[in-house]
């Protein structure tokens, strides 16, 4: 079988128009253990927030289905924007698990990329999550390609012409694919999600289990600009890695040759839950078909990311959810989701 890159198909930019997005239900107490109930208020309103512009389609378990419609009612949610898909999962990150919708760079036709997922490296159960994508490609009817490797979508960012950035702790990680060079990783890439270039920061934010995404460091804004966290305060343990991914991103070079725009978001305040240190940032926004939605933290520095995030995206709402309880399971707003692009337009 051909790659979608052989094929025509190619990853589009997140904030290129979107059919719906797709989300996984929490239900698992494991993936947020004593917090559960606690992150569905903001769970819930994200959804609302979605669904303001596009469709929301959500893999729910069949013995939480009932649970959910209720929930969804007592919010006053639109049961027809919101789409329950009964499906199997062991945990909330659709970024991750959910299928990697790709585009057809002439018809505007859509496949979808089922890559392998194993739990960032086997830390959790995962066969249930494995099989979602496969799922809703099946269930949407659509072209799906299979490459055979691990991959998740919170790994990768894309500008939508031709550059992909990404990080060496996670993508090189022995816990993914041990058996792959970089230039081998860098050949999948491009064959699978249809890029031309591969752009490599190093570490991620402390707490992050996922061994570092670049969804919660550096996110393109547009084509030529990325919105990168910073950390100010010298003696915390992001200060290093993240001076360093800076000094990294002022380097890169585009396919065109021109530099990066590049702005800085502050790190939140730690936040940390049994004395642990959990991933908080404020690069794990989301870009719907009308807003962007921006996790906070109940802390000093959200109102500059908002502001911030507000100047150098002025086409969009600006849309603030508290995340405090979603990031006891390791994620936010971003790891939560997945887009499925708009078809029948060239993109």
């Amino acid at each position: 079988m051909n790659t979608i890159f052989e094929d025509g198909y190619y990853f589009p930019a997140e904030w290129m128009p979107h059919e719906a997005t797709w989300l996984t239900y929490p239900h698992s107490e494991a993936s947020f253990p004593g917090q559960l109930r606690s992150v569905y208020p903001s769970y819930l309103r994200f959804i609302a927030e979605i669904a303001a512009s596009e469709q929301v389609r959500i893999n729910v378990p069949p013995g939480f289905r009932e649970q959910f419609e209720r929930q969804l009612l007592a919010e006053g949610i639109n049961g027809s924007r919101a789409e329950l898909f009964d499906c199997e999962s062991d945990d909330v990150w659709c970024r991750d698990h959910g299928p990697a919708f790709v585009v057809h760079r002439h018809t505007g036709q859509k496949a979808v990329v089922d890559w392998e997922f194993n739990a960032w490296g086997g830390k959790y159960p995962f066969r249930k999550d494995n099989r979602i994508a496969g799922a809703i490609a099946r269930h949407l009817s659509l072209p799906t390609y299979r490459p055979g490797i691990v991959m998740e979508g919170g790994s990768v960012d894309f500008n939508g012409e031709g550059t992909l950035l990404t990080t060496r702790s996670c993508l090189l990680n022995p816990n993914r694919n041990p058996h792959l060079s970089q230039n081998r990783i860098e050949q999948y890439l491009h064959q699978y999600y249809g890029v031309s270039q591969v752009l490599w920061l190093d570490e991620g934010i402390a707490g992050d289990d996922t061994d570092g995404h670049v969804d919660d460091l550096t996110r393109f804004i547009s084509p030529d600009t990325v919105a990168t966290v910073v950390e100010h305060n010298k003696r915390d343990i992001n200060y290093l890695p993240l001076q360093h991914n800076l000094k990294l991103l002022e380097k890169m070079r585009l396919l065109n040759g021109r530099q990066l725009n590049i702005v800085e978001l502050p790190m939140p305040d730690p936040v940390v839950f049994q004395q642990q240190r959990l991933p908080a940032s404020y690069a794990n926004f989301y870009f719907t078909n009308d807003a962007l939605i921006v996790p906070v933290f109940r802390c000093r520095q959200d109102e500059k990311a908002l502001q911030t995030l507000e100047t150098c995206i002025p086409n969009r709402r600006i849309v603030e959810i508290d995340s405090t309880y979603i990031v006891h399971g390791f994620g936010s707003f971003h790891c939560l989701s997945q887009q499925e692009p708009l078809a029948g337009r060239n993109n």
